[in-house]
């Protein structure tokens, strides 16, 4: 059984092709691409003009759709007769800024805003603003509604909540968008451009209209599948898989469980991890500089002030739990805020890794980035019967019968490990001798 795509793999992170002759071509074109983003952007202005002031109705569809060839949004459909002028929904995947208006050129039909601001951008962008974008339960009541009344256009929705490249898979398709009616129509939607990626992670909708101007041309297919309906003793969840498997089929694409909360969980994730050293074991970035994230494509050239904030306190972590990873430290960090927390967390098992293994060698700790004044949670350490203890004994924990003695035990642990990074940073920094004497004398 061929393993589910990772959900990286679902989305475009470079921009740019990496294929030298791709690449090549694409720059003598940039000339020429330049001065015909101009000029569509010129024309894209009469465009809009032109659609805000006719009517709606077949007439303007087809002037709008001849128009914005012109733009480089080609737009065609594989035998129109079968969709359904019945259906009050269409549902269909997601892969550009632009599918619902494409989609517009080819059947009356309206999009809900589901997220960003209201206002002039969204109304101007063909978006139909209902309010209710933070409840979906309250937004699928009302659009319920909306599709009972008479001669009002038909829906449109994108239920994978996100956009994806297309190529590998679809994201996992939301329940609640089966919930407004129980017929729908399916619609397959394949976009094709030359030289670069049709949509990138975290790309404004401004920076790919400019893009699709620069680009001689950008091709949407679609095409209308037999309309579905919720059987029998079928809930909305049932439905919305079914639906989803038969697009994916159709797409030659794998249904996912993935969700949008994936997606958002790992760029999160990634931007807070450092690239892997080179196979020499040095890294090629120059000495000094600051690590870049390694998702291509994403503008994130340096570390931010959150980002230098959780390293220092990473470091912190380090000193007291030498055995634990740092990307482990870090990711916990990021929900956490608080170096304490993190401790307990990774103390009391609530975060899993794998351990490192850490030399019995104080010296083998570098502390050569930490600020030289003891950090807050170390400074306020409790104190600790004076033998503390070995590196090599830090990372070892039992498991005790009783829950008092489990909590005794982890307490001990807890403090044990504090005065030991106490002591360890005195000596690496060469504090004042009193310093040190006074924290035996406390111990």
């Amino acid at each position: 059984m061929e393993a589910a795509p990772r959900v990286e793999n679902l989305f475009d992170f470079r921009r740019l092709p990496t294929d030298g002759l791709i690449l090549t071509l694409l720059l003598l074109y940039a000339p020429f691409g330049i001065c015909l983003m101009l000029i569509r952007i010129f024309i894209g202005i009469h465009v809009f003009l032109v659609s805000s002031a006719l009517p709606d109705n077949f007439f303007r569809r087809v002037i709008v759709r001849a128009m914005c060839s012109v733009l480089g949004m080609i737009v065609s459909q594989s035998d129109p007769k079968q969709r359904d002028k019945n259906v009050k929904t269409y549902m269909a995947n997601h892969v550009t800024q632009f599918d619902h208006n494409v989609l517009s050129f080819l059947a009356p039909c309206h999009t809900p805003l589901l997220e960003g601001r209201a206002g002039f951008v969204s109304w101007a962008r063909g978006y139909m603003e209902l309010g209710w974008i933070e409840s979906r339960t309250r937004l699928a009541e009302t659009l319920r509604g909306y599709n009972s009344l008479e001669g009002e256009r038909t829906l449109l929705l994108f239920p994978e909540d996100e956009m994806t490249n297309g190529k590998v898979g679809l994201l996992k398709f939301s329940s609640w968008a089966f919930s407004i009616n129980s017929t729908i129509q399916p619609v397959v939607l394949t976009v094709k451009r030359p030289f670069i990626a049709v949509s990138v992670v975290e790309s404004s909708w401004l920076a790919e209209l400019l893009w699709m101007f620069f680009i001689p041309f950008t091709i949407y297919q679609v095409r209308w599948l037999p309309s579905m309906s919720l059987m029998e003793g079928e809930s909305e969840e049932e439905f919305a898989v079914r639906v989803q498997e038969h697009l994916a089929m159709e797409l030659g694409i794998v249904s996912t469980h993935h969700t949008k909360s994936d997606k958002l969980e790992y760029l999160k994730r990634m931007k807070h991890v450092a690239p892997p050293e080179t196979s020499s074991g040095t890294s090629s970035r120059p000495s000094g500089a600051r690590p870049r994230t390694f998702l291509p494509g994403l503008s994130i050239s340096s570390l931010s002030a959150e980002d230098i904030r959780i390293a220092g306190m990473a470091k912190q972590v380090k000193e007291v739990l030498p055995h634990i990873p740092t990307n482990v430290i870090k990711m916990d960090l990021v929900s956490t805020k608080c170096v304490d927390t993190t401790i307990t967390n990774l103390l009391e098992g609530r975060v899993e890794f794998s351990p490192e293994e850490v030399s019995a060698s104080p010296s083998s700790y570098s502390l050569s980035n930490t600020p030289h004044a003891v950090p807050h949670n170390l400074a306020a350490a409790p104190k600790v019967p004076k033998a503390a203890p070995a590196p090599k004994t830090v990372s070892k924990m039992t498991f005790e019968k009783s829950p008092v003695d489990r909590h005794l035990s982890l307490q001990d642990r807890k403090d044990a490990l504090y005065a030991y990074a106490k002591r360890r940073y005195i000596d690496k920094h060469g504090l004042p001798t009193e310093s040190k004497e006074s924290l035996d004398q406390e111990h």
